[in-house]
């Protein structure tokens, strides 16, 4: 039996509620970060500001009914000294991230101008980097050495943009060299949204032009996300060049998600499920 008019209308009208209401929570939880972000982080310890970005993290995942599944060996929270290399789909990879273990991430300079959220990224230790000035990777790395040597976690998305999440773009060794010069262990993560029958759910892809308003309207728009991270086993840095880590970390991540990472072909077709480590 097909819905009548009345109740596609129904339908709609639910539907814009809610996206209003997940919206409203969105922006109020938003404000509130500020708050805390402006009164408790300046008194804050590093296990104290860890636990505060952890549970915010994972309250903007409740909030757009986004589940997480996390697979593979968990990072410590108190571990020192990490660098995690992962692919890119969504700017909610970051909240996947910090739910499970905070990190610093290094991020395009763009995002420092946005309101409230650039000052929000500066104030929890975003570190920046001006992708168009070549030289800059040098100033960025030198500041990822600083806080790697300092115990921080940092993390990087190699892929230097987005992808959808079917396929990965080649990964860049640039910032790898800070894990090299650090010693730092360096640790891929494999990141997919999906949906419940493991088929790839491309909602959360933030890629080519699209706005954030509108990639912000596509994650209101579902009733519920799957997302998987998956921590992979540390590769060990010392007497590798940086090419040969973005290259193992790349062949890492795309074994883990079974996609066609450039110059390999895919074992199966990308919409099966990942069988579990």
């Amino acid at each position: 039996m097909h819905d009548t008019s009345w109740e596609r209308s129904l339908n709609r009208s639910n539907g814009f509620l809610i996206r209003t209401l997940r919206l409203a929570r969105l922006v109020l939880h938003l404000l509130l970060g500020v708050i805390k972000v402006a009164l408790l982080f300046p008194h804050a310890n590093q296990a104290r500001r860890t636990a505060l970005i952890r549970r915010w993290s994972v309250r903007v995942l409740a909030i757009l009914h986004v589940r997480l599944s996390v697979k593979g060996e968990v990072p410590d929270p108190s571990a020192a000294g990490v660098m995690f290399v992962a692919n890119h789909i969504s700017w909610l990879d970051i909240y996947l991230l910090d739910a499970v273990c905070p990190v610093r991430f290094v991020s395009k300079a763009e995002v420092r101008a946005w309101p409230v959220i650039g000052w929000l990224a500066v104030k929890i230790g975003t570190l920046f980097i001006e992708r168009a000035r070549r030289h800059d990777t040098a100033r960025a790395g030198r500041e990822v050495v600083d806080a790697l040597g300092q115990g921080d976690c940092v993390a990087v998305f190699p892929e230097g943009t987005t992808s959808n999440g079917t396929w990965l773009r080649p990964f860049h060794a640039s910032l790898l060299q800070s894990a090299i010069t650090s010693g730092a262990r360096l640790w891929p993560v494999a990141i997919r949204y999906v949906h419940r029958d493991g088929t790839a759910n491309l909602s959360p892809a933030y890629v080519d032009d699209m706005s954030f308003g509108a990639s912000l309207f596509r994650i209101l728009n579902q009733p519920d996300m799957e997302a998987e991270i998956t921590y992979l086993e540390p590769l060990p840095v010392q007497g590798r060049s940086r090419r040969e880590l973005a290259a193992l970390a790349e062949k890492a991540i795309a074994n883990a998600l079974n996609l066609a990472a450039p110059g390999r072909k895919s074992d199966k077709p990308v919409y099966l499920p990942v069988a579990p480590p």
